[in-house]
């Protein structure tokens, strides 16, 4: 089996494994995910909200918030294991979508450093 193979198949089972961010911390009692954390979380973990990240807050807002399709946050775990699937997949096509295009592009500027030589 070829290794880009092998790298797709790893990539679709993570995919795949994704809704496990659901299911565990429900199961340990643990909160959300390290490092995911909204200002009033943050807040509470560590007893105050740094003023920066206040001030940069509202500067992002997520195209998939907490990895739900608009209307799905309450959803059951069923509905939210299937958004997770999903916003996994489109993260994954997206940055190989990056990765091939920056390898075009850096391919092409390589063959034309070749051809001045």
């Amino acid at each position: 089996m070829k290794t880009s193979t092998k790298l797709w198949i790893g990539l679709g089972i993570l995919a795949v494994a994704s809704p496990l961010g659901l299911y565990l911390p429900a199961k340990f009692k643990a909160g959300g995910a390290w490092g995911e954390w909204e200002g009033n979380e943050l807040g509470h973990l560590v007893g105050f909200v740094p003023r920066g990240f206040r001030n940069l807050a509202t500067l992002w807002h997520a195209p998939l918030p907490d990895y739900a399709f608009r209307g799905m946050q309450h959803a059951g775990l069923a509905h939210l294991s299937f958004a997770y699937i999903v916003s996994a997949l489109i993260g994954a096509a997206v940055c190989v979508g990056a990765g091939f295009a920056a390898g075009k592009l850096l391919s092409r500027k390589n063959r034309q450093l070749v051809k001045k030589k």
